[in-house]
Protein backbone atom coordinates (compact mmCIF):
# COMPACT_ATOMS: atom_id res chain seq x y z
CA UNK A 1 0.00 0.00 0.00
CA UNK A 2 2.90 2.47 1.00
CA UNK A 3 4.77 2.10 -2.70
CA UNK A 4 1.48 2.68 -4.31
CA UNK A 5 1.10 5.92 -2.39
CA UNK A 6 4.30 7.08 -3.07
CA UNK A 7 3.94 7.10 -6.27
CA UNK A 8 0.41 8.92 -6.05
CA UNK A 9 2.47 11.64 -4.11
CA UNK A 10 5.93 11.24 -7.04
CA UNK A 11 2.52 12.20 -9.79
CA UNK A 12 1.04 14.84 -8.06
CA UNK A 13 4.53 16.80 -7.91
CA UNK A 14 5.29 15.80 -10.93
CA UNK A 15 1.70 17.10 -12.10
CA UNK A 16 2.27 20.49 -10.16
CA UNK A 17 6.11 20.82 -10.54
CA UNK A 18 5.80 24.02 -12.11
CA UNK A 19 3.69 25.71 -9.25
CA UNK A 20 6.24 24.48 -6.88
CA UNK A 21 8.95 25.57 -8.64
CA UNK A 22 7.32 29.09 -8.96
CA UNK A 23 6.66 29.02 -5.17
CA UNK A 24 10.76 27.86 -4.30
CA UNK A 25 12.24 31.03 -6.63
CA UNK A 26 9.43 33.41 -4.77
CA UNK A 27 10.85 32.41 -1.83
CA UNK A 28 14.85 32.23 -2.87
CA UNK A 29 14.24 35.98 -4.24
CA UNK A 30 12.21 37.56 -1.61
CA UNK A 31 13.73 35.93 1.43
CA UNK A 32 17.90 35.55 0.30
CA UNK A 33 17.79 39.81 1.17
CA UNK A 34 16.87 38.77 4.44
CA UNK A 35 18.71 36.02 5.69
CA UNK A 36 21.71 36.22 3.88
CA UNK A 37 23.89 38.26 6.14
CA UNK A 38 23.60 35.32 8.98
CA UNK A 39 26.16 32.97 8.74
CA UNK A 40 23.30 29.77 10.01
CA UNK A 41 20.51 30.40 7.63
CA UNK A 42 22.91 31.86 4.63
CA UNK A 43 23.65 27.60 5.11
CA UNK A 44 19.88 26.95 4.73
CA UNK A 45 19.55 28.71 2.21
CA UNK A 46 22.51 27.28 0.30
CA UNK A 47 20.68 24.06 0.81
CA UNK A 48 17.38 25.70 -0.49
CA UNK A 49 19.84 26.57 -3.44
CA UNK A 50 20.86 23.81 -4.61
CA UNK A 51 17.51 22.00 -3.64
CA UNK A 52 16.12 24.40 -6.69
CA UNK A 53 18.66 23.41 -9.33
CA UNK A 54 18.16 19.72 -8.91
CA UNK A 55 14.18 21.09 -8.75
CA UNK A 56 14.57 22.97 -12.09
CA UNK A 57 16.46 19.44 -13.81
CA UNK A 58 13.70 17.68 -12.75
CA UNK A 59 10.83 19.70 -13.93
CA UNK A 60 12.52 20.12 -17.10
CA UNK A 61 13.87 16.51 -18.38
CA UNK A 62 11.94 14.73 -20.61
CA UNK A 63 14.98 12.65 -21.68
CA UNK A 64 17.60 12.07 -19.98
CA UNK A 65 19.90 13.70 -21.95
CA UNK A 66 18.45 16.72 -20.99
CA UNK A 67 18.61 15.90 -17.22
CA UNK A 68 22.80 15.07 -18.08
CA UNK A 69 22.87 18.65 -20.03
CA UNK A 70 21.82 20.56 -17.23
CA UNK A 71 23.42 18.71 -14.27
CA UNK A 72 26.82 19.70 -16.31
CA UNK A 73 25.57 23.23 -16.38
CA UNK A 74 24.53 23.64 -13.26
CA UNK A 75 27.37 21.86 -11.57
CA UNK A 76 29.82 24.64 -11.66
CA UNK A 77 27.40 26.54 -9.55
CA UNK A 78 26.54 23.80 -6.71
CA UNK A 79 30.37 23.38 -6.07
CA UNK A 80 30.80 27.59 -6.19
CA UNK A 81 28.10 27.64 -3.95
CA UNK A 82 29.73 25.77 -1.33
CA UNK A 83 33.39 26.30 -2.05
CA UNK A 84 32.95 29.50 -0.17
CA UNK A 85 32.77 27.96 3.32
CA UNK A 86 36.02 25.95 2.97
CA UNK A 87 37.77 28.22 0.18
CA UNK A 88 37.43 30.69 -2.31
CA UNK A 89 38.49 29.98 -5.80
CA UNK A 90 39.23 33.29 -8.28
CA UNK A 91 39.35 31.57 -11.26
CA UNK A 92 36.01 29.94 -11.05
CA UNK A 93 34.30 33.01 -10.89
CA UNK A 94 33.92 33.71 -14.67
CA UNK A 95 33.18 29.73 -15.25
CA UNK A 96 30.51 29.95 -12.78
CA UNK A 97 28.92 33.20 -14.32
CA UNK A 98 28.99 31.65 -17.92
CA UNK A 99 27.64 27.89 -16.76
CA UNK A 100 25.33 30.17 -14.50
CA UNK A 101 23.84 32.37 -17.82
CA UNK A 102 24.07 29.00 -19.83
CA UNK A 103 21.87 26.77 -17.16
CA UNK A 104 19.38 29.23 -16.37
CA UNK A 105 18.83 29.88 -20.18
CA UNK A 106 19.29 26.00 -20.93
CA UNK A 107 16.27 25.94 -18.00
CA UNK A 108 13.91 28.62 -20.24
CA UNK A 109 14.03 27.20 -23.18
CA UNK A 110 13.13 23.58 -22.27
CA UNK A 111 10.28 25.04 -20.52
CA UNK A 112 9.06 27.01 -23.47
CA UNK A 113 9.04 23.85 -25.47
CA UNK A 114 7.10 22.45 -22.98
CA UNK A 115 4.62 25.13 -23.14
CA UNK A 116 4.58 24.81 -26.65
CA UNK A 117 3.58 21.33 -26.80
CA UNK A 118 0.51 21.85 -24.23
CA UNK A 119 -2.41 20.44 -25.81
CA UNK A 120 -4.17 22.63 -23.53
CA UNK A 121 -4.24 25.56 -21.12
CA UNK A 122 -3.98 24.73 -18.24
CA UNK A 123 -2.63 26.24 -14.83
CA UNK A 124 0.20 24.50 -14.72
CA UNK A 125 0.58 25.74 -18.48
CA UNK A 126 0.96 29.60 -16.91
CA UNK A 127 2.90 28.72 -13.86
CA UNK A 128 5.41 27.25 -16.15
CA UNK A 129 5.69 30.25 -18.12
CA UNK A 130 5.83 32.45 -14.67
CA UNK A 131 8.45 30.15 -14.22
CA UNK A 132 10.38 30.80 -17.45
CA UNK A 133 10.25 34.45 -17.24
CA UNK A 134 11.88 34.70 -13.80
CA UNK A 135 14.61 31.97 -15.37
CA UNK A 136 15.37 34.50 -18.15
CA UNK A 137 15.62 37.40 -15.26
CA UNK A 138 18.37 35.29 -13.45
CA UNK A 139 20.09 34.03 -17.13
CA UNK A 140 20.32 37.97 -17.52
CA UNK A 141 21.70 38.35 -14.10
CA UNK A 142 24.60 36.18 -14.87
CA UNK A 143 25.20 38.34 -18.14
CA UNK A 144 25.80 41.40 -16.26
CA UNK A 145 27.69 39.61 -13.72
CA UNK A 146 30.06 38.43 -17.24
CA UNK A 147 29.82 42.04 -18.25
CA UNK A 148 31.13 43.45 -14.82
CA UNK A 149 34.05 41.07 -14.84
CA UNK A 150 34.79 41.51 -18.17
CA UNK A 151 34.72 45.22 -18.14
CA UNK A 152 34.64 46.84 -14.34
CA UNK A 153 32.63 49.61 -13.97
CA UNK A 154 29.76 48.83 -16.65
CA UNK A 155 27.23 49.64 -14.04
CA UNK A 156 26.58 52.36 -11.81
CA UNK A 157 25.38 51.64 -8.37
CA UNK A 158 24.42 54.26 -5.57
CA UNK A 159 26.05 52.15 -3.06
CA UNK A 160 27.61 48.81 -3.58
CA UNK A 161 28.66 48.43 0.01
CA UNK A 162 25.21 47.80 1.22
CA UNK A 163 24.47 45.25 -1.85
CA UNK A 164 25.20 41.32 -2.03
CA UNK A 165 26.42 40.81 -5.66
CA UNK A 166 24.09 37.94 -6.56
CA UNK A 167 21.29 40.30 -5.66
CA UNK A 168 22.52 43.73 -6.66
CA UNK A 169 22.26 41.87 -10.55
CA UNK A 170 19.25 40.19 -9.62
CA UNK A 171 17.58 43.94 -8.69
CA UNK A 172 19.22 45.71 -11.93
CA UNK A 173 17.98 42.13 -14.46
CA UNK A 174 14.08 42.26 -12.74
CA UNK A 175 14.00 45.85 -13.01
CA UNK A 176 14.62 46.04 -16.11
CA UNK A 177 12.91 42.68 -17.67
CA UNK A 178 9.68 44.75 -16.10
CA UNK A 179 11.07 48.00 -17.50
CA UNK A 180 9.94 49.51 -14.15
CA UNK A 181 13.08 51.23 -14.27
CA UNK A 182 14.13 53.21 -10.87
CA UNK A 183 17.19 54.30 -12.37
CA UNK A 184 19.07 53.97 -8.95
CA UNK A 185 21.11 51.57 -10.73
CA UNK A 186 22.33 52.68 -14.13
CA UNK A 187 24.36 51.20 -17.27
CA UNK A 188 27.67 53.01 -18.41
CA UNK A 189 29.30 52.04 -21.14
CA UNK A 190 27.92 51.12 -24.35
CA UNK A 191 27.84 47.38 -23.56
CA UNK A 192 26.09 47.63 -20.89
CA UNK A 193 23.34 49.96 -22.35
CA UNK A 194 22.97 47.55 -24.94
CA UNK A 195 22.55 44.62 -22.45
CA UNK A 196 20.12 46.05 -20.94
CA UNK A 197 18.31 47.11 -23.81
CA UNK A 198 17.85 43.64 -25.35
CA UNK A 199 16.59 42.64 -21.90
CA UNK A 200 14.19 45.14 -21.89
CA UNK A 201 13.01 44.33 -25.28
CA UNK A 202 12.84 40.68 -24.50
CA UNK A 203 10.62 41.11 -21.44
CA UNK A 204 8.34 42.93 -23.73
CA UNK A 205 8.14 40.50 -26.63
CA UNK A 206 8.33 37.44 -24.26
CA UNK A 207 5.02 39.13 -22.49
CA UNK A 208 3.02 40.03 -25.77
CA UNK A 209 4.07 36.81 -27.58
CA UNK A 210 3.37 34.56 -24.76
CA UNK A 211 0.48 35.92 -23.87
CA UNK A 212 -1.10 36.36 -26.84
CA UNK A 213 -0.26 32.46 -27.65
CA UNK A 214 -1.73 31.30 -24.69
CA UNK A 215 -5.36 33.06 -25.20
CA UNK A 216 -4.95 32.29 -28.60
CA UNK A 217 -4.55 28.20 -28.06
CA UNK A 218 -7.13 28.57 -25.11
CA UNK A 219 -9.91 30.51 -27.43
CA UNK A 220 -9.10 27.72 -30.43
CA UNK A 221 -9.86 24.90 -28.30
CA UNK A 222 -12.98 26.41 -26.76
CA UNK A 223 -14.01 26.45 -30.04
CA UNK A 224 -14.09 23.28 -31.09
Amino acid sequence: MAPKNFENYIQKLHDARFLVLLILLLFLLVLTPFLDKFIETRILMDVFLTAIFIFIIYSIRLKRSQAIIAFVLVLPLIIATWSTYFFEIKTLSMLTRIFGALFFAYAAINILRIIVKSEKVTRETIFAAIVAYLLIALMWAFLYMILELVSPGSFSFPDKGSWGEMMRYEYLSFVTITTLGYGDITPVTDQASALVLIEAFVGQIYLVVLVAWLVGMHVSRRSR
